[in-house]
């Protein structure tokens, strides 16, 4: 299937900020960004792999160092941005890991899957004049609900939970996102996307030896490769899509195939949960929505 799948339009004289762009889905995703004329900057946590990684992609490419595990960070690479962003695509991602924290204290998985980009959006807002992508995951069907009360899952951690807990986030930020944008008479689309099973990197980084096991197998077996991984992203990030719209793979129960809209659970739908995730991650990060009236 490869790149086929989706038509993309021309794409140069704009420029695209792709978080975790040094390997799989993100890099895969700047491969095909570039290829249609995008000046692509990949934000990395590691500069050295981002420039080893920049230099097999063929087109325009700059790599800035962005570690969205630190909140500084994210503020650092914001306060040095200058321009338009014709698309920002929060791909980075942790999987399944063993609990930790963040420099600034947060459960890893939710700090880096959801209030870094949650952060890192916000702050470069007023520069994006189209989209804003955000990769999300089916496993976030595995989460009933935000747990507001114990958002570092202190009781009852298990690195799946915290998983699907920070991908829901990631589903009720890009809707809570969209219906700011519109309040705010800006023109600019939140959309979402998930790369169904895509043989990556990312799965080796599981904390269980067992889940490392199958996913390797999972990975030979089933697996769509990662460049098919990233369609979703590029669909999401191209295509004539509503906001809020989330895409995926459409054969073999969204885990493969060419991509298409996708379907999300209730949970992922709630307003209420999403308005609240919003207040709640703007006290944990400091930064708020910006004010885009005035620009509209």
């Amino acid at each position: 299937m490869e790149t086929n799948a989706v038509t993309i339009p021309d794409l140069s004289g704009r420029t695209a900020v792709v978080t975790g762009a040094n390997s799989g889905l993100g890099l895969e995703t700047t491969r095909i960004l570039a290829r249609k004329g995008m000046r692509v900057v990949m934000a990395v946590r590691d500069e050295e792999k981002g420039e080893a990684a920049a230099a097999s992609v063929d087109g325009v490419t700059e790599v800035r160092r962005l570690d969205l595990a630190d909140l500084d960070s994210v503020r650092a690479f914001a306060r040095a941005w200058d321009g338009p962003i014709h698309l920002l695509i929060n791909n980075a991602g942790v999987m399944a890991i063993p609990k930790s924290t963040t420099k600034d204290g947060f459960e890893t998985q939710f700090g880096v899957n959801h209030l870094g980009h949650f952060a890192l959006t916000n702050l470069l807002l007023p520069q994006v004049t189209g989209r804003v992508v955000t990769v999300s995951s089916g496993l976030h069907r595995l989460a009933r609900g935000i747990e507001f009360d114990d958002l570092n899952l202190d009781e009852g951690y298990t690195p799946n939970r915290a998983y699907a807990q920070s991908k829901l986030a990631n589903l009720l930020f890009t809707l809570e996102l969209q219906r700011r944008l519109e309040a705010a008479g800006s023109p600019v689309l939140a959309t979402a996307a998930h790369p169904g099973y895509a043989a990556t990197n990312l799965q080796s980084h599981a904390a269980n030896p067992v889940h490392r096991g199958l996913m390797a197998v999972g990975n030979a077996l089933i697996a769509q490769s990662g460049a098919n991984g990233a369609l979703p992203t590029i669909y999401a990030a191209t295509q004539d899509v509503p906001g809020a719209a989330y895409a995926g793979p459409r054969k073999m129960g969204g885990l493969r195939g060419a991509p298409g809209l996708s379907s999300r659970s209730e949970a992922a739908w709630d307003s209420i949960a999403a308005r609240r995730l919003w207040t709640v991650s703007e006290e944990l990060t400091g930064v708020t929505f910006p004010d885009l009236e005035s620009d509209a």
